[in-house]
């Protein structure tokens, strides 16, 4: 099956999506243990999540770099991630989809979510030929994100290390069998016009 360039695949829900991040275990193990993000969790910086398993691997490395020791799966609403995408900006400057830099800037300044569309990986984290999201989420969307969208938490450090552990020895039928189910993620009503540059 030929993939589109840019897609959102994701395991999901009538009503929510997972979505990854690593973190040290002194900010990931609280978390999962109490299916919410802790007081120490910066509610005023950016974080990125990412709905593709794989993606988040070659990000972590894993889970094996440092800092970002705890892999965590963080299921939030479906309602909340596409509040965050209808107010979301891209990363970068896309001639034609903006009118100027200028106006890209400030589109940015003022955008509580921005959009990145990074080559998917495979099961050796190598790249791929097409893309998956990166949301990043700041001031009111990563406030939301952390004390309303998020539904659960759970640590998949576990499942990192088995799936990492049948890629070194060779068993890659093994390891794809145990990667999270993710789907094309049903990105309707416009969602995605402006944050798709050269369409989908």
């Amino acid at each position: 099956m030929n993939e589109p360039y840019r897609r959102i695949r994701a395991v999901h829900t009538a009503t929510t999506i997972t979505v990854y991040q690593a973190y040290s275990p002194a900010l990931g193990l609280p978390a999962a243990r109490d299916g919410r993000f802790p007081p120490a969790w910066k509610r005023d910086r950016m974080t990125w999540i990412k709905p593709s398993f794989l993606w988040m691997m070659y990000r972590c490395g894993w889970g094996q770099k440092e800092g970002q020791q705890t892999v965590l799966a963080v299921e939030i609403s479906r309602e909340g991630f596409d509040w965050a995408l209808r107010h979301a900006c891209l990363s970068h400057y896309v001639r034609g989809l903006h009118p100027d830099r200028a106006s890209w800037r400030r589109e940015l300044r003022r955008a509580p979510a921005r959009v990145q569309w990074d080559p998917e990986r495979d099961l050796r984290l190598q790249p791929l030929p097409y893309r998956s999201l990166q949301l990043g989420l700041a001031g009111e969307a990563a406030r939301r994100y952390a004390d309303e969208w998020t539904v659960s938490i759970r640590d998949v450090t576990p499942l990192a290390r088995e799936v990492h552990a049948l890629v070194r020895g060779g068993d890659l039928a093994a390891a794809r069998r145990l990667l999270p189910a993710e789907e094309p993620y049903p990105a309707d009503g416009g969602l995605l016009d402006r944050l798709a540059p050269g369409g989908r």
